[in-house]
């Protein structure tokens, strides 16, 4: 599981990486400001929650493997799913009902972060 998480993480932060050069090369005019800002906020919180995927994972590996851990980890990776692929999604289609998936992906990033504390309190 903690390559898993290490693996995910890594993908993720080049996909966010990717998806930064493709807003501000390729997205920059023909977005509006707002639908662009939308966009460059999910690549912000990916790359960030990328690298927490990492974290999650490496701490993983030098802990013991605990249940609060992998869910930490879990929930990260659907936090980036939910959480920036809505921010995407809205901001390429316009579609601004996209905007309700948003923050249940952001409480998955605030659960994460919390379980990866008790999963290292616990230890």
């Amino acid at each position: 599981m903690t390559r898993f998480l290490q693996c995910s993480g890594a993908i993720s932060a080049a996909l966010a990486v990717a998806a930064g050069a493709f807003a501000a090369h390729g997205l920059k005019t023909r977005l509006a400001a707002d639908m662009l800002a939308a966009f460059q906020t999910g690549v912000q919180y990916q790359f960030y929650h990328s690298l927490g995927l990492i974290l999650v994972g490496l701490i993983a590996n030098s802990l013991k493997p605990s249940k609060p851990l992998k869910a930490a980890g879990l929930l990260m990776l659907a936090g980036i799913l939910l959480f920036s692929g809505s921010l995407y999604a809205l901001s390429m289609t316009g579609i601004r009902a996209l905007g309700i998936v948003t923050p249940f992906g952001g409480v998955a990033f605030m659960v994460a972060w919390m379980l990866l504390a008790v999963g290292i309190l616990r230890q």
